[in-house]
């Protein structure tokens, strides 16, 4: 076998739950509030939010790439911080797959969340997420993770790496169909009056 048809390294991977870390990783990447704007639907709330802002990321993602093309496997701790803006909790920006047929997987490591997801054709979904459970995302649908916990909320997930992301598409769209606001001491979605659709 020549060197370059060489398969990968296998890798071990450790999830530290507690730091929101990931032993092993190759990627980071965080989002600060300011690189939030236009993700929450108050204004008037995100500018005392920023206001009061000590530079903190919002949240992070630290992932393992060890090989690129067909069949590679992307793997990643996803770290949101608790938190609310307005009446909406923290949440992460939200994607659908730039090859959009690409699944992906989530599984609850620490925390209380909801997994957010939406058909471009209309249909939503608020999914519990938190430890021992796993959320599979199929094909076709737009999701974001939304904190609604006290704590950190920590999620393992998996997907194809050829995938992609198209982060726009909710930013286009005038965010998600769906908000997940606070209700009393728990949580509810209610319709975003924004949304405008999603493209075809």
């Amino acid at each position: 076998m020549c060197a370059a048809a060489r398969p990968a390294e296998p890798a071990r991977l450790t999830v530290d739950s507690a730091r929101g870390l990931f032993d092993g990783r190759s990627e980071r990447y965080e989002k600060h509030l300011p690189d939030l704007v236009g993700v929450y639907r108050d204004d008037a709330a995100f500018a005392r939010a920023l206001d009061q802002d000590a530079g903190e990321p919002v949240y992070w993602v630290e992932s393992s790439t060890p090989e690129n093309g067909r069949g590679a496997l992307t793997i990643g701790l996803s770290v949101l911080r608790p938190g609310r803006v307005g009446d909406e909790f923290a949440m992460t920006r939200g994607h659908l797959h730039a090859q959009a047929e690409f699944a992906e997987l989530y599984y609850g490591v620490a925390g209380s969340g909801v997994m957010l997801l939406e058909s471009v054709e209309g249909e939503s979904r608020a999914l519990p997420i938190g430890p021992g459970v796993a959320v599979h995302v199929p094909g076709g649908w737009i999701h974001r993770s939304v904190n609604v916990g006290d704590d950190t909320l920590v999620t393992l997930f998996a997907y194809a790496t050829e995938a992609g992301q198209d982060y726009a598409i909710i930013a286009d769209a005038g965010g998600m169909r769906q908000l997940v606001v606070a209700d009393g001491d728990g949580w509810t979605t209610r319709p975003n009056p924004d949304h405008g659709g999603y493209r075809a």
